[in-house]
C-alpha cells in the first residue's frame, strides 16, 4: 500500500482544475490548509512532469506569471495553455482573474 502524503492531495486538486483555467500555488495551498505551502506544492508540481495527468502547467504564480516554465522544456508550458484558449504575453497570462480557478470559490 502507497503511503499518503502531502503530494497526493496536491495533485488531486490539481486535477480538478478545469480546462482553459488556472489557479496558483498560494491558492492551492491554502485550499489545502497548507499555510506557507505555496513552495510545496510547487515542489509537488516540479516533480509532476512526468505524469501526463497531473494538468501542472495549470498552476501559475499568484500574478498569472508561468513561475514555472523552465521545468517543462523550451515554450511547452505557454503552448499547453494557448491550446486551452489562454493569451500569454511576456509569460504572464493576459485577463488572468477572468481565468482563475479558485477551489475556496468553486468547489463548495
Amino acid at each position: 500500500m502507497k503511503n499518503h502524503n502531502a503530494f497526493d492531495d496536491i495533485y488531486a486538486l490539481v486535477k480538478l482544475i478545469p480546462y482553459g483555467r488556472v489557479s496558483s500555488y498560494g491558492t492551492i495551498a491554502a485550499y489545502l490548509g497548507m499555510k506557507g505551502g505555496a513552495r510545496m506544492v510547487g515542489w509537488a508540481m516540479n516533480a509532476s512532469h512526468t505524469d501526463p495527468a497531473i494538468p501542472a502547467h495549470r498552476v501559475v504564480n499568484r500574478n498569472g506569471v508561468l513561475t514555472g516554465k523552465n521545468f517543462f522544456g523550451e515554450g511547452v508550458m505557454q503552448n499547453l495553455l494557448e491550446s486551452e484558449g489562454l493569451v500569454i504575453q511576456e509569460d504572464q497570462i493576459i485577463d488572468f482573474p477572468h481565468h482563475f480557478w479558485d477551489p475556496i470559490l468553486e468547489l463548495i
